[in-house]
C-alpha cells in the first residue's frame, strides 16, 4: 500500500532535485493520514518564546530567515516528542508560485501555499547549533501550514518588513517578535523522523507537523513572491516555490498526537471519498 496505490503527490515547477545518497529519512514527506500511527504516550508540545530574543530578518537567497538569539535558553520548546529541551534558532517560510502549491510537506497529496518551520537545536546535549546539525538527535522543526483565508495580524508585522530585505544578502534589524502568534490554536501534531530540507540535508531532525493550519490573505502571500533570489544589480528572480520535492517515506512510522477515524473533514475530501470513508 502507502505511496504506490496512491500515485504520485504531482504539482508545479519544481527545483532542481536536491538529493543524498543512500538516505533513509529525508524530508518532506507525504503523511498519509490513515496510515500515521496514533501514539497515547506523545505529549503536549510546550513552546516558550521571548519575544526580545528576536535579532533580524535575513534574505539567504533561498528564504527569509527571521533569527534569535539562541545563546541562552531564553526561546525554547519541549514536551511533544522530545527528550530534551531546544532553542529556537530562526524560522523561515516555503512557498508557491501560486496557491496550488508550495508548502513542502503534503497531507494525503493536499498541497497548501505555504508552510512555516521553527528551527530549534539540542543545546542540553550540544555546544554548538553546527555541531547540533550533524547529529540524529540534534534538531526539532516545527511545520505548520499556512492556508488562504482571512489576514493574519501576527504575521503582517513580519509582511510589512519584508520589502527592506527584497534581494539576497540583505539583513534588517528585527527585534521583538514573539512567532507563538503563527501557532495554529489546535494543539494536535505528526511526528516523525526525517532531515532538514536544504543543504546540508543531514538527517537530523525530529519533525513536528501541526495539523492545524493557518490562515493568511493572498496579499500576505504576494509579499513572499516579491522577494528574489537575486543580489541587487543581478537580473531579477523571484523567489517562488523554494521547496523540495517530497522524498520516500523508507520504513518509517509517521505518529499523531491525536485519534483520528476520518482521513480528512468531509468538507475538504471530494465527496465519493467521504462516502468510503464513512464506518
Amino acid at each position: 500500500m502507502g505511496m504506490a496505490a496512491l500515485g504520485p503527490c504531482s504539482r508545479g515547477p519544481q527545483q532542481s532535485p536536491l538529493t543524498i545518497p543512500g538516505g533513509t529519512r529525508q524530508s518532506p514527506i507525504n503523511i498519509q493520514w490513515r496510515d500515521s500511527v496514533y501514539d497515547p504516550f506523545l505529549k503536549p508540545l510546550k513552546i516558550s518564546y521571548d519575544p526580545a530574543t528576536c535579532l533580524h530578518i535575513w534574505n539567504n537567497g533561498y528564504s527569509f530567515l527571521v533569527e534569535f538569539d539562541d545563546s541562552t535558553d531564553r526561546s525554547i520548546i519541549d514536551g511533544g516528542p522530545l527528550e530534551n529541551q531546544y532553542r529556537l534558532k530562526q524560522f523561515h517560510f516555503h512557498w508557491g508560485a501560486i496557491n496550488d502549491w508550495g508548502s513542502e510537506h503534503t497531507v494525503d497529496c493536499k498541497f497548501y501555499p505555504a508552510e512555516l518551520h521553527l528551527v530549534h537545536w539540542n543545546a542540553v546535549v550540544y555546544p554548538t547549533f553546527e555541531e547540533a546539525v550533524m547529529e540524529g538527535d540534534g534538531l526539532a522543526v516545527i511545520g505548520v501550514f499556512l492556508k488562504l483565508g482571512a489576514r493574519h495580524e501576527g504575521l503582517q508585522t513580519l509582511v510589512d518588513a519584508l520589502p527592506a530585505v527584497k534581494h539576497k544578502d540583505t539583513v534588517i534589524e528585527f527585534d521583538v517578535f514573539d512567532p507563538s502568534c503563527l501557532m495554529p490554536s489546535c494543539p494536535d501534531y505528526w511526528t516523525y523522523a526525517g532531515s532538514l530540507t536544504t543543504p546540508p540535508l543531514t538527517e537530523s531532525v525530529t519533525w513536528i507537523i501541526k495539523k492545524q493550519p493557518i490562515e493568511v490573505d493572498e496579499d500576505q502571500l504576494e509579499a513572499f513572491r516579491m522577494l528574489l533570489f537575486t543580489s541587487d544589480g543581478e537580473e531579477e528572480k523571484r523567489m517562488v516555490d523554494n521547496f523540495r520535492p517530497l522524498q520516500p517515506l523508507m520504513n518509517r512510522t509517521v505518529r499523531s498526537s491525536f485519534q483520528s477515524r476520518h482521513l480528512l473533514n468531509a468538507e475538504e475530501q471530494p465527496k465519493d471519498h467521504a462516502e468510503q470513508m464513512r464506518p
